[in-house]
């Protein structure tokens, strides 16, 4: 006897479709969401989820039998794509190897990933034109085990004093998970190392603003659990975090969201899932819609460097340490 097909859905996506197996197949368990859901939700925020992705190298985290499985993290470009799907190719010189990545330029080619049952899209800072040069500068404030959201908000705000100094235009979002991210579009002429350096200079900046919260201590192992950890390698070659609009693998379907500044002191990360998010897109849009807009110079913040390190400071550590 024959095995019988799986479900399955067909989805139109502008001029494609794409056909969605075991559409009923429960992803996250705390909410019942399922595959279904998850197309949906990256349905309702098309135009954010294509922006933050433009043209980026992108890692994705699937979850072949939802959240109960194994997690697979994936550079490669599953098999079985179809022809428009794009992909731009790179070089791992650790091991010499190439992969062909996925490269967003529609919302189908998304919608597809989620077919082939990823849940998270983690980006590269730069895009396919040069992906040696990044375009894209990331701060990364990481609350240590024993840190509360409080203190992150409190992070949050001196990262956007120092922003405001440097004339740089910082796009928040809450990470999906416990932290907060500040997004900076950059001119993309330096490479990963000159960017790291400058993340460095800036995170030892805001932690001689805030002492009390803030570690920029390499080893984890050292730092204070109290404290909050700029993670200034976010912008080393190859390091990925989950995108603007990306959901998260956590059981409450949780997807780090763009917010507003004002909203910094007031959002809880939990408050926006795959069910809240749709409504708040359709009624604010996208809020890192003109971040190519506000493109920051980032000598001031290798000026920064030379002068810690002319003090003393330690350059950044390897990334692979």
């Amino acid at each position: 006897m024959a095995a019988s097909k799986s479900p399955s859905v067909e989805i139109e996506v502008d001029d494609r479709v794409v056909r969605v197996s075991n559409p009923d197949r429960v992803y996250f368990p705390e909410s019942g969401a399922t595959k279904l859901d998850l197309v949906e939700y990256y349905l309702a925020v098309g135009p954010g989820i294509v922006n933050a992705l433009w043209e980026r190298p992108c890692m994705l985290h699937r979850f072949p039998k939802g959240l109960a499985g194994e997690k697979v993290h994936q550079k490669r470009l599953p098999a079985g794509a179809p022809p428009w799907v794009e992909t731009v190719q790179l070089h791992f010189p650790r091991w010499n190897r190439t992969a062909d990545e996925l490269c967003v330029t529609e919302l189908a080619s998304v919608i597809w990933a989620v077919q082939m049952s990823t849940v998270e899209f983690h980006p590269w800072n730069s895009r396919r034109e040069d992906t040696e040069a990044p375009d894209e500068w990331r701060i990364d404030l990481d609350p240590g085990p024993a840190a509360d959201y409080a203190a992150v908000r409190r992070v949050a705000h001196v990262a956007q004093e120092v922003l405001d100094e440097l004339g740089a235009v910082g796009y928040p979002k809450t990470s999906g998970s416990k932290g907060l991210h500040i997004y900076v579009r950059i001119k993309p002429e330096h490479g990963f190392p000159d960017v790291r350096r400058g993340a460095l200079a800036f995170a030892r900046e805001v932690e001689r603003r805030a002492p009390q919260d803030v570690t920029t201590t390499w080893w984890r192992k050292d730092r204070d659990p109290a404290a909050v950890f700029p993670d200034y390698n976010q912008n080393a070659r190859d390091h990925t975090i989950a995108a603007a609009y990306s959901v998260r693998g956590l059981p409450d379907a949780r997807v780090s969201t763009p917010i507003r500044w004002e909203e910094v002191d007031e959002c809880e990360p939990r408050d926006f899932t795959i069910a809240t998010v749709p409504e708040r897109f359709a009624r604010l849009g996208d809020l890192h819609a003109d971040i190519d807009e506000h493109v920051f110079d980032i000598a001031p913040l290798l000026e920064w460097a030379e002068r810690d390190e002319a003090e003393g400071a330690e350059p950044p550590a390897d990334p692979e340490e």
